[in-house]
């Protein structure tokens, strides 16, 4: 009788083990973002930003890290010149919070972007646009 309890036991055990994993794995996965999900979440981006030329708005290739307003030939507004004089870096962090609400990080700015606030899909672009270097 002891066998079947502690056979039962370990089922439980090993099933709880399974499900914590996979649930480990897909919390990191959204954490990190899907990088072929964030290439097509880009297409909202692409009217005006490409990955390897200047159009509407900066290009974005090597964008997270770079300091904002710094690419040479790009004309930027009044309001990021002055965000860039203050240090601003285009982190994960701040990218995000641009993302989402582009004038409530760089007021009077001219991306005319509303945001993007599913979550999911930022983290999704936010991976494509980490391996864009």
């Amino acid at each position: 009788m002891q066998q079947a309890g502690a056979w039962h036991m370990l089922k439980f055990v090993s099933a709880s083990a399974i499900l914590l994993a996979l649930g480990t794995m897909a919390s990191a996965q959204q954490a990190g973002g899907d990088v072929s999900a964030g290439q097509r979440v880009f297409g909202q981006c692409r009217a005006c930003h490409a990955l390897d030329r200047n159009l509407v708005g900066p290009h974005l290739r090597g964008v997270v890290g770079r300091p904002a307003g710094s690419l040479d030939g790009f004309r930027y507004s009044t309001s990021m010149r002055q965000k860039a004089e203050g240090g601003l870096v285009w982190s994960e962090d701040t990218l995000r919070a641009y993302i989402r609400n582009p004038k409530e990080v760089v007021p009077g700015g001219s991306m005319a972007f509303a945001g993007l606030r599913n979550e999911q899909q930022l983290n999704d672009l936010l991976a494509y646009l980490r391996e864009q270097k």
